[in-house]
């Protein structure tokens, strides 16, 4: 039998995000989120690309994307509401990590798997910050996707797009646990 990890696992099967909404101050220091960032940058990486990069956005970064996001969901004429859940994304977070896809021109591995590569690295950020014992939540949304809005922002280059925003800060409520996929529906057995 291989040696197991047990905590390890046990993690994992219970591991559960935290509402955005209900993370407050404070967040990881410098030192804290650079283990965070070092755990998640050990993602899987076909070809060694490292074919994404993180942009971690304080208090004041924050704020001033929350006025960006107003600005172009006026551009764009969004109705209150919309735009009040886009805007309380950034406006509430005390701290976020925008993982940014960042495919490399090469012919050995295809950008679809540089791409999940990236979703890959997002995940192992939002579950070293839960492992860490902080809250966390990835989100996206329309303003995540919106390249005239997050091109500039986020200093993007035209290859680059975003793959999520890791929230991260201290829990204020544990969430309730939710139904899980029935795997008899999802798992197709071919053993023999």
């Amino acid at each position: 039998m291989p040696a197991r990890n047990q905590p390890a696992l046990d993690f994992l099967l219970t591991r559960r995000s935290r509402p955005a909404k209900t993370l407050v101050r404070p967040a990881p220091d410098r030192d804290q989120l650079t283990e965070i960032l070092t755990a998640a940058a050990r993602t899987p990486d076909h070809g060694k690309l490292e074919p994404w990069r993180f942009v971690v956005l304080g208090r004041a970064a924050l704020d001033r994307l929350a006025q960006s996001v107003a600005a172009r969901a006026a551009t764009l004429s969004l109705d209150a509401a919309a735009t009040e859940k886009a805007v309380s994304q950034y406006r509430d977070s005390p701290l976020a990590v925008v993982v940014i896809a960042s495919p490399k021109a090469q012919d050995k591995v295809p950008q679809i798997e540089q791409t999940w590569s990236a979703g890959a690295a997002c995940l192992a950020l939002l579950n070293a910050a839960l492992a860490a014992g902080w809250g966390a939540n990835w989100l996206t949304g329309w303003a995540a996707h919106d390249r005239a809005l997050m091109g500039p922002a986020l200093a993007l280059s035209d290859w680059e797009s975003v793959v999520g925003f890791v929230h991260i800060g201290t829990e204020t409520a544990a969430p309730p646990e939710r139904p899980r996929p029935d795997l008899a529906r999802i798992v197709d057995w071919q053993l023999d």
